[in-house]
């Protein structure tokens, strides 16, 4: 049996992990963080591979103990526009942007399974670490493979991870099979006529239609949606008017659709189009819509999601790994990769006081980040039986 391999410093890991938080960069601009990325791993001996989807980074390794499958590790990078609140010595230099969804700490724990994967590489077979950019809102895993990740760096097998927010750090979830949904987003401009407040009778009126329209769409998910199947119908912001007495030409409404069933995702779909049709035509409305298919739902294989829960039952206890919990409403677009190889996406507790994602208070736990990096570690001691 080969001795456990060893990982790296916990403080050179927080260094890291810091360095990337005070210098966060959104997507397909992440090119300090690449550069950053791309520079450690040379440094270290592995071979990379820059460029793919502009700004990602792919390293391969491989094992000292003969041919074997090929799988990929997948960590992203990117942060998002928010402007940080945490007041830490580490905070955001880049006003507007901070890390608030813990890729930084993602990158962190993948580079430091790829340190000690190259200090001792006992295992058969090849490891294809991925830096992906542009997770949120702009599909980089999917623009990925659209460059030809797989095809360039074949794997059998694809695994990625992420921190959770209100589960205690040293205990993680596994899905057999659906973890996070689907989901599109939609901009609708309704156009009608402006008139005197005083005065309806003369116009047309946009923000009365909008109010009906939002009410009258939640009916496709209480009434077209089976109870026992999540979706959820959500009109996020809704703009029109300047002043007290003038109703508007023109409201702007925009929101997002999501779900886990692909069949009704489109039933939803077209429902959601027929309504507005129907409501145009009732207001004598305009009904310009932009509607987009972002994400899919990132669906785990059942025979590696069980590998990936063994594997943390073995690091963390089994008590400490929930099985099957509900499986989120939020987005993944490690989708596109689950789409094209099986594989499995776990999460990872980030503390239970933590400040959820996407929160200008939040910031990645550093306890995790010896946990992660030993999960990556482990898992490819057990896939590629070392």
């Amino acid at each position: 049996m080969s001795a456990p391999i060893s990982l790296p410093d916990t403080a050179l890991l927080e260094e890291w992990r810091h360095d990337f938080h005070q210098h966060p960069e959104t997507a397909f601009e992440e090119h300090r963080t690449s550069a950053r990325i791309a520079s450690l791993l040379r440094e270290w001996g592995l071979e990379v591979t820059t460029g793919l989807a502009g700004t990602g980074v792919v390293a391969v390794l491989d094992g000292r103990l003969g041919q074997g499958r090929s799988i990929g590790l997948r960590a992203d990078i990117d942060a998002l526009d928010i402007r940080e609140e945490t007041q830490l010595g580490y905070a955001s230099k880049t006003p507007g942007k901070m890390h608030a969804c813990g890729h930084d700490g993602h990158t962190t724990m993948l580079l430091g399974a790829a340190w000690a994967l190259k200090q001792q590489p006992d295992f058969k077979g090849r490891v294809v670490f991925i830096f992906q950019p542009a997770e949120e809102n702009e599909g980089g895993g999917r623009v990925m493979v659209e460059d030809g990740l797989f095809e360039r760096f074949p794997m059998d097998a694809v695994y990625g991870l992420h921190n959770w927010p209100g589960m205690p750090v040293g205990e993680a979830a596994v899905h057999d099979t659906a973890v996070m949904a689907a989901f599109d987003i939609f901009t609708l401009t309704l156009t009608g006529k402006g008139c005197h407040a005083a005065m309806p009778h003369l116009g047309i009126d946009t923000v009365l239609a909008s109010c009906q329209l939002v009410s009258q769409l939640q009916g496709l998910i209480s009434r077209e949606t089976p109870p026992d199947t999540p979706a959820v119908l959500s009109v996020t912001s809704i703009h029109g008017g300047d002043t007290f007495n003038v109703i508007p030409e023109q409201v702007e409404l925009r929101g997002t659709l999501r779900c886990f069933d692909m069949t009704l995702k489109e039933h939803l779909e077209t429902r959601f189009k027929q309504a507005i049709s129907s409501l145009a035509d009732f207001h004598g409305v305009q009904a310009t819509l932009d509607y987009q298919r972002c994400y899919p739902a990132t669906i785990n294989t059942p025979e590696h999601a069980e590998q990936c829960a063994t594997v943390l039952e073995n690091l963390l206890g089994s008590d400490n790994v929930r099985r099957n919990p509900p499986p989120s409403m939020a987005s993944e677009d490690f989708s596109f990769l689950l789409a094209e190889r099986p594989g499995a996406y776990i999460w990872m507790g980030n503390g239970e006081q933590s400040a959820s994602l996407h929160n200008p208070h939040y910031d990645f736990n550093d306890a995790l980040l010896p946990l992660g990096t030993r999960y990556w570690v482990e898992l490819v001691g057990a896939l590629l039986k070392r």
